[in-house]
Parts: C-alpha cells; sequence; structure tokens
C-alpha cells in the first residue's frame, strides 16, 4: 500500500517543491519517454469506426424491455392505489414491478439514503417513476404503461428553497426531514469577527446560480442478467463508478456482493451525472430477477432530465474583508442550496461548497453557514467542478468588485493573495504544489489582460477568474480504510503486459493515461500495454470516476505495481548480464547498467527467460490518500464535514474571456478564452489540453445558456430535450489560447501529474461576469446571464444615467 513520508510530501510554505541540480538523467524521475507523449485515445479508433459498444447496443438472448411508468400529474401526490391488472393481461408483458417490491432506500452517501426504486408512497418530483414493465419489446412496454391506472392525492407544490423552509410547518417533503432541510452546518476557522473589525475594505454581496444538466449524449441504459440457477446477476451499464453500483445493488437486491458482477461498456459522457446508480439500473436488475430473462432499460432523453442528479442551484451570500493592503483577512459565507427532491451527492456538495473558500487564496478566518433543502425538483447530484463553480462564481466576482474599490488592478489583486506551495490553510487543507501565481502571470501576458481591460470601446471587454480543483480526493463516501485504488500488473508471453483495474473511462481518457503511466513504469512501449478496466470481476477494486482522482490514485498504484516485476526483472538480467541488480535501470524495453552502458539486453529476453522459469510475472499496486482531518488549524477543533475537499494536492486554472455584448438583442458572445493550467506533468499533453477547452465551453453554456426550467407553481419540467435546453454547439466556440505550464512538476504525485479538467471549470463564470461588466459597465450577480436579463440592466442602466 502506498505510504506516506510526510517529509516527502510537505515543504515549507513558498520554498521550491523540488530539486533538481546534480542528479544524472537516468536517475531523474522527470525524464519521461512515454509519459508526456501526445499519443491517440486507446478507444479512439473503435469510437472512430462506429465498432464502440454502449449499453444501449447491447443484446442477449431472451432479451426484454424494460419502461418505467412516470408520474406526469403532480410533482408532489400521495399514491393511493396502482392497479396493474390490465397492464399484465396484454399479451407480450412478462412482469410489472412496483415501488413496495423494493422497499429499501439507497443513496450515494450511506447515512443519507432516501430513495427508492420507485417510488412507494408518494411521489415527490414531476415525471418520478411509480412503477415499471418488462415486455417483449418496446412498443408492448409503452403500451402496458398506458394500462397501469395510479390513483393520487395531490399536494402542494415546493419548488423554492426558501419557500421549502417556511412552509415546512405545512408541509414536509420527507416527514423524517424537518424544516424541509436535507442537511445543515456551520463552519467557523479563526476569529472572523475580529479580523473584520481590523479590514479597511468590506463587501457583501449576494450571488444565485442555475440548474443546468451535464448534458451527456448517450442516455442511461442498463442490461441485466439473473441467472435463476446460480443466483448471480450480471448488470452492464453506462455508470462512473461501478463499485458504488455494486454496493447499492446488492443492499437493494439482497444480494452478495460476491454474486453480483458490474461491467461497464463504452460510456457516452458522464460529467457526474452517471456518478451514483440510477433507477434504470435497479428496475433492469429487478426485472431481470422476476422474469428469469435479460431485460434492459434505456431511458428516453427526457427521462434523462426528469432524473437530472446536475448541479444544485445555489443562493449564496458573501462577504469578504481586506486589510489596507489588500491581503484578504476573512470570508464569511451563507450558502442554500436546492436539493430537489431526494439527497443523492447533497451533503458532500454542500460542504464542498463550504471548503472551497480556502484557496487558491490564503484566507487566515473562514466562516460558512450552509444548508441543503428539499423541494419538489428533480433531485440534484453531481457535476463537473461539484461544489467549487458556485462559490469560486462569487469570491472572484467579488474580487474584481474589491479591486475597484481600492483602485488597484484585479491582476494585482490575486497576485497579493495567491497562496504558494508549502501553504496550510484554516481549515487544515494543504497544498504541496502550487504554480497559481504563473499561471496567472500566463494568462495576463498571453491575453493582454492589462492593456485590454477597462479600455476596450462600450460592448467589448475582457475579464479575469481563478480556481483550483482537488486532485485525488481524501474523501471516501462510506466509512473504510481500505485503500481507494487497486492495480494488477501481469506480463505473460500470451497477453503481453496486461493492466487490471476496475476504473471507468467515461471519455476523460484515464484508459489511455494508465497505459502511458504503466509503460513508464514498467520500461516499456504506450502501445505494449493492453487495459482491463470497467469490470468488478475482472479489474481490481477502484473506487469510481469522481473527484478528479482517478489519474493520481492508478498513477502511484501502478508505480508499486510495477516495482515487484522490475525487482525481478532486474535479478534474471544481473544473472545473464553478470553485473549487479541495484546497477541496472530499464527503460525504453532495454535494461542496462547505469555504469557501463556496454551491458545491456532487451527487455523481452529477460521476460522470456522469467516466464520459462517462475512464470507469468505479476504486481499489486494500491493507493490510500494522506487522511488529513478536517480542523481549525488555530484552535485545533474538529468541525463538522471539514475533511470533505481535501486532497492529496491541487490542480489549478485561471481564465481570461473576452466578450462582445450585442447591445440590440442582450446576446453575449465569448471570442476568445485564454487559459494557463497548474496540472503538473501533462501524461498526454494533447488530451489534457482537450480537457481544457472541454472545460472551459462546459461551463460557458452554464453561464450563458443551460437552464433546465421548472414551472414554479406545478413543478414541471419545461424543457427535457435537447431542442428547448440550449447547449453550446460549434458555432458558439470561442477562440482558445491554452497555455498549460510545461515544466510544472508535484513532488507528492506520481509522474509529478495532477488533475485536469475540473480545475478549468472554476474560472469560467467569474471570468465571463467579469468580462461582461467590463463591456457594459453593469454587473451581474446570476447565472445564466441570459439576453432579457443583459437589456433589462442596460434599460435601468440608461434610465439611471438620465436622472444624473
Amino acid at each position: 500500500m502506498q505510504t506516506w513520508d510526510k517529509r516527502e510530501i510537505e515543504v515549507t510554505e513558498g520554498e521550491s517543491s523540488y530539486v533538481r541540480e546534480g542528479v544524472p538523467s537516468y536517475l531523474d524521475e522527470r525524464r519521461f519517454s512515454q509519459v508526456g507523449r501526445k499519443v491517440p485515445k486507446v478507444d479512439a479508433a473503435v469510437k472512430a469506426k462506429g465498432e464502440a459498444v454502449y449499453a444501449d447496443d447491447m443484446v442477449l438472448p431472451g432479451m426484454l424491455f424494460g419502461k418505467i411508468k412516470r408520474c406526469k400529474e403532480y410533482a408532489h401526490a400521495k399514491i393511493k392505489k396502482i392497479d396493474c391488472s390490465k397492464a399484465l393481461a396484454l399479451p407480450g408483458v412478462y412482469a410489472v414491478l412496483t415501488g413496495d417490491e423494493a422497499p429499501t432506500k439507497w443513496g450515494i452517501v450511506p447515512h443519507n439514503c432516501n430513495e427508492t426504486v420507485l417510488a412507494i408512497d408518494k411521489v415527490r418530483y414531476w415525471g418520478e417513476g411509480v412503477a415499471a414493465v418488462a415486455a417483449i419489446d418496446e412498443e408492448t412496454a409503452e403500451a402496458a404503461l398506458d394500462l397501469i391506472e395510479v390513483e393520487y392525492e395531490p399536494l402542494p407544490v415546493l419548488t423554492d428553497p426558501f419557500e421549502s423552509m417556511a412552509r415546512a410547518n405545512e408541509v414536509l417533503i420527507h416527514d423524517d426531514k424537518p424544516g424541509n432541510i436535507c442537511h445543515q452546518g456551520d463552519q467557523i476557522y479563526g476569529d472572523v469577527d475580529k479580523a473584520f473589525a481590523q479590514c479597511e475594505y468590506i463587501l457583501e454581496r449576494e450571488f444565485k446560480t442555475g440548474m443546468p444538466h451535464q448534458g451527456f449524449i448517450e442516455p442511461q441504459s442498463a442490461l441485466a442478467s439473473y441467472d435463476t440457477q446460480t443466483g448471480r446477476l450480471h448488470v452492464w451499464t453506462c455508470n462512473q463508478v461501478p463499485h458504488y453500483v455494486h454496493v447499492q445493488m446488492s443492499n437493494v437486491l439482497e444480494i452478495p456482493m460476491s454474486k453480483i458482477r458490474v461491467t461497464i461498456p463504452t460510456v457516452g459522457g458522464g460529467f457526474g451525472g452517471k456518478g451514483e446508480a440510477c433507477s434504470n439500473e435497479f428496475v433492469a436488475c429487478l426485472l431481470s430477477r422476476k422474469t428469469g430473462q435479460p431485460v434492459k432499460v434505456t431511458f428516453e432523453r427526457n427521462e434523462v432530465f426528469f432524473n437530472n442528479k446536475g448541479r444544485h442551484p445555489a443562493h449564496m451570500k458573501m462577504k469578504i474583508g481586506l486589510d489596507k493592503d489588500g491581503n484578504i483577512l476573512a470570508c464569511e459565507f451563507d450558502n442554500t442550496l436546492d436539493k430537489g427532491a431526494y439527497a443523492s451527492w447533497g451533503v458532500v456538495v454542500m460542504f464542498y461548497t463550504a471548503s472551497m473558500i480556502h484557496l487558491p487564496y490564503k484566507v487566515p478566518n473562514a466562516r460558512s453557514y450552509v444548508r441543503n433543502v428539499y423541494t419538489n425538483k428533480p433531485p440534484m447530484g453531481a457535476m463537473r467542478g461539484l461544489g467549487g463553480v458556485q462559490p469560486k462564481f462569487a469570491f472572484e466576482c467579488m474580487l474584481d468588485e474589491l479591486a475597484e474599490m481600492m483602485g488597484i488592478s484585479p491582476y494585482e489583486l490575486r497576485m497579493r493573495n495567491a497562496c504558494v506551495s508549502g501553504y496550510t490553510a484554516a481549515n487544515n487543507m494543504y497544498v504541496p504544489h502550487t504554480e497559481y501565481k504563473r499561471c496567472l502571470q500566463t494568462v495576463v501576458e498571453k491575453s493582454g489582460y492589462l492593456e485590454k481591460h477597462g479600455k476596450l470601446p462600450f460592448g467589448k471587454g475582457i475579464g479575469l477568474g481563478g480556481g483550483n480543483y482537488i486532485s485525488g480526493t481524501a474523501y471516501t463516501l462510506y466509512p473504510s480504510y481500505k485503500p481507494h485504488t487497486t492495480v494488477l500488473l501481469r506480463i505473460d508471453t500470451e497477453g503481453g503486459v496486461t493492466l487490471h483495474c476496475a476504473c471507468t473511462d467515461i471519455g476523460q481518457g484515464v484508459n489511455t493515461v494508465m497505459a502511458q503511466m504503466a509503460a513508464e513504469a514498467l520500461g516499456v512501449y504506450f502501445e505494449d500495454i493492453h487495459i482491463q478496466s470497467q469490470d468488478t470481476e475482472i479489474g481490481c477494486f477502484d473506487l469510481g470516476t469522481f473527484a478528479s482522482r482517478l489519474t493520481y490514485a492508478t498513477g502511484h498504484a501502478i508505480r508499486q505495481a510495477a516495482e515487484p516485476i522490475n525487482q525481478k526483472l532486474k535479478e534474471i538480467a544481473a544473472s545473464m548480464l553478470g553485473v549487479r541488480a541495484d546497477h541496472l535501470v530499464i527503460k525504453d524495453h532495454k535494461i542496462f547498467s547505469t555504469y557501463e552502458r556496454k551491458y545491456s539486453i532487451e527487455w523481452d529476453k529477460v521476460v522470456q527467460v522469467a516466464i520459462n522459469t517462475v512464470g507469468a510475472l505479476v504486481g499489486i499496486g494500491h493507493f490510500s490518500p494522506p487522511r488529513r482531518k478536517g480542523i481549525d488549524i488555530v484552535t485545533g477543533n474538529r468541525i463538522q464535514g471539514a475533511n470533505i475537499g481535501h486532497s492529496p494536492t491541487f490542480g489549478f486554472s485561471c481564465q481570461v474571456h473576452e466578450v462582445e455584448v450585442d447591445t440590440e438583442t442582450g446576446r453575449i458572445r465569448v471570442k476568445k478564452v485564454t487559459e494557463s493550467g497548474d496540472m503538473g506533468t501533462m501524461i498526454n499533453p494533447m488530451h489534457a489540453d482537450a480537457q481544457v477547452e472541454g472545460s472551459i465551453v462546459y461551463n460557458m453554456g452554464s453561464a450563458l445558456y443551460e437552464d433546465q426550467v421548472i414551472d414554479s407553481k406545478t413543478g414541471e419540467h419545461l424543457n427535457p430535450n435537447f431542442h428547448d435546453y440550449k447547449m453550446p454547439t460549434v458555432m458558439e466556440m470561442p477562440e482558445m489560447s491554452i497555455n498549460t505550464l510545461k515544466d510544472s512538476y508535484d513532488p507528492t504525485a506520481p509522474f509529478g501529474a495532477k488533475e485536469t479538467g475540473e480545475g478549468a471549470v472554476q474560472p469560467t463564470f467569474p471570468a465571463i461576469t467579469n468580462a461582461v461588466y467590463d463591456a457594459i459597465g453593469v454587473r451581474f450577480y446570476q447565472v445564466p446571464i441570459t439576453p432579457e436579463m443583459v437589456l433589462r440592466a442596460l434599460k435601468e442602466k440608461k434610465e439611471k444615467e438620465a436622472k444624473c
């Protein structure tokens, strides 16, 4: 298992964390041949040829089709009666399922489980499932749904979190949750009131964010096959977290995990939206067990939106105080999150928002009041940049306003307060490595920000934003001390080099970077590595794809797994070459002496000897992150929920957006984006840059267009399709200048690599918002910034100026 030597990962604040002087090249851990290569993704060819197999492509003999009956009359109602007799009598129908047949509650966070497979006593949001059918084909299944008769008693609908709290004495969405509050907590670090009393500049603002969806192309799909002879269950599903699906399936179906196998075919996007079990998976498994035949359940697009699990809308109040020199002394954060109808990732997201105010700047005193409130909306969940996007929006916009108050550049204010390597935040979050200041410098220089800010013609503007995100996450969703990731490397003459890990590639490229890291660790080529992942039976244990953890976690495990294999090969090569094993190095398919290069031998020859004498070579590696406690570092007191947000290390990103605002239509166009990121070593620069570009456009949509519209009175979802839910297309793509730091290296990270993708999501909201202010002189405190909002603000601005 990975062990952590404090001396290796902690550096004095502000000092260089890596020294290379005098290190011979063959011993320099930064001289890579496979890490840093621009290679295509391992699945690029099959995807380009259309040969990739997705869950909905799969067909098994005797397969049935499952469909879910949904409540489309009410967003909140008691279920008084469900009559399935007519549906069961329809020819071609094999089984009907109702909620009371699977009463065990499930959820991604064990102490917050409150979803059932299908609604049992009442529905809590528009489109919630109440029954399901397995039939010979989809048409028959849909016809059967129309024959299921459900009698409802409507209840008051609460779609606003503040109204939900105010009317909790009258209406409870969950009987065991007084106040309609899913979870709440206070976190206090340092003496916040004393710090504010010492401030020269204090600013208070309120912000609000929308309800975007991940917008993945592939709808949720699951195919389940229950073997009535053995009691074994095999489910193929497009999910980011096969382990958590495994656990929750075992609980709900009351089948031991050892009799359940979860396999993940190709995944058509997730971005957090497939980061927990989904009702279609349970329905497919239950109907398969009930019928004894394979059953597939694939969502229609509107069901994807009904199920939601997108980003939480946030209602935030933030207060920041600076001393006379512009140093941040204190921050107060009050956040009310709209939870929707069920808990999902709620408690995690809520405390993440609180933890995100501590970086990337030095905030010595901080206080957060956070709560997650149930409403009759589709449940919110995890979404790219989980918990960070909302508070970064508020914090970074306020930095611009504070800089204006002081009469200095927003860039200068950020540079004064940016954290440095070795920094320990007030909540005990430790930053072993950061190049954030260099990111700021780079992005400002490359974009010409200082020359353009405040100087462009009316309607054109430029804005700066920064951010950070965890890399590797130290948080587990249930109490456990087992390793978060295990990797097995196997070398034999039949399969070559094979890496086994049950992690999931959802398009982010982890299979590719694992192959590159394994090749580097074993001294072979990327093309030599075969990946066996996405299967709980074939792969070794992994927590799943979330919180930007896989490159960091699997990288550590891979290096550890390679060690015994390399040691064995060196011992064999030493006897063949007549040199000492500890003098040998393995690189680029060769094993050679570091002292006399004439003593070298082909890697394949040594492997052949090894196979002939000791058989297949196997190495196992594990990764567990360091466990730092969430405490107030001043008092040493433990703080509720403060472990959430800790991470072995962090990635950083800065962005400058240039916008044009059409003052006739109110439309905002992002014309150019300049980004600079600190992701440590780029395992694959081509993919890393693509991840960053994707992140920027992803949140550009949420800043300007994307929002799920829920009728405030009825709770009906008004745009559950890609026609009415607007996302950026190629037509909206701005010019991109990606300037990832090429020589960044985190000594605590495997091959020096940190997260990419989720860090680059963070600066987009504030950079666009600050650019819009620079363009038209209006500050917006809410996203998405729609054309209607722009026109209204311009009208009000004009009327105000006319009165002066």
